[in-house]
């Protein structure tokens, strides 16, 4: 055969295989740069989600137990925060159908409270048709309830606080973990570093094994409407699941949105951490008629007119600064 000859059945032959090559490796960097966007559209809605869920309108729902971490979570605000969040980013905030499909490929939500856990996902509605229909729904919450050989149980929070039942007492109790263990037979409240890390093992496998199973379950839902991925709780590194629980938050799972021949798959973790900020008291120096702001913690004996919530709103009603090392006062 003549060398044309052997370079035309190259061609033939190879042609097609690059052609194919070709293909796999657009479709790969596509998958790669929408995964990126998908990884930063997630990571941007459980942020903002996060940031919304501890603001309340009931003031008896805002931080308290003296912990940082009692935050009444909002879990609808910060669906919808997320929901918004997500739609934007993904050019589809007018386009509630598209919304819809989006959520298809988000089998889980989960918000963590500061005693328990919700789970966003979807359920069969009992609407009396042979057919199955799914809704989007919330858990209950679920409480971090970890049960000992003895009988007592303890219901965990985000920090050392405790609502526990002493089954040798047969008495309920509450409070922080150090407070307690002079008070109770409990044998986990007696230790504090071994308290801790039943606490943040159990919360962490609790919320695990939820979602694995309603995972699994959101399988079902995909096979009914024609989608062929097969839905898994992800690997995450126990540093983020620890992570994860140091404050109310939430986590949100994207799975298998098809681009080409690739599946796009992430989640992200947002906290919703309220921060305390000591109030600022507004009082009158009765013998001087002056009127000054300071710390809350702060000991002076003066008349107390009005709090606020910084120096700068105090000041403006005409209050003069004074801290609680003025004149040697200390908190």
């Amino acid at each position: 055969m003549k060398i044309t000859d052997f370079s035309i059945l190259f061609v033939i032959i190879f042609l097609p295989l690059f052609w194919i090559v070709s293909l796999h490796t657009r479709d790969a960097e596509e998958a790669q740069l929408l995964s990126q966007k998908y990884r930063s559209a997630l990571q941007t809605a459980v942020l903002d989600a996060g940031a919304v869920m501890h603001q309340n309108e009931k003031q008896n729902n805002e931080a308290g137990y003296d912990s940082t971490k009692f935050v009444k979570a909002d879990k609808e605000l910060a669906l919808l925060t997320f929901t918004q969040t997500m739609a934007l980013n993904m050019g589809i905030q007018d386009d509630p159908a598209a919304i819809r499909s989006l959520f298809d490929y988000i089998p889980a939500i989960v918000v963590l409270d500061y005693d328990g856990y919700y789970i966003l996902a979807k359920e069969a509605e009992m609407t009396g048709n042979t057919e199955l229909t799914y809704k989007q729904v919330w858990s209950p919450k679920k409480p971090y309830t970890y049960a000992d050989p003895n009988g007592s149980s303890i219901n965990f929070t985000l920090d050392g606080y405790v609502y526990a039942y002493d089954a040798i007492q047969g008495k309920w109790i509450e409070g922080f973990q150090k407070e307690l263990a002079s008070n109770t037979q409990i044998p986990l409240l007696q230790d504090t570093d071994t308290f801790e890390q039943v606490r943040r093992s159990w919360i962490v496998t609790s919320v695990q094994e939820d979602l694995a199973d309603i995972i699994n379950r959101h399988n079902e839902f995909a096979r009914r409407n024609g989608i062929s991925y097969t839905f898994t709780l992800p690997l995450i590194p126990q540093e983020d699941w620890y992570n994860s629980i140091n404050d109310t938050g939430i986590m949100a799972f994207i799975q298998g949105i098809p681009v080409g021949d690739q599946k796009v798959n992430n989640y992200a973790i947002g906290g919703g951490r309220l921060v305390k900020k000591t109030a600022v008291v507004g009082g009158v120096d009765p013998s001087t008629g002056v009127k000054y702001y300071y710390p809350s913690t702060c000991n002076y004996g003066y008349r107390a007119e009005e709090v606020f919530g910084d120096g700068k709103q105090a000041a403006a009603q005409g209050y003069f600064e004074r801290n609680c090392y003025v004149s040697g006062q200390a908190p």
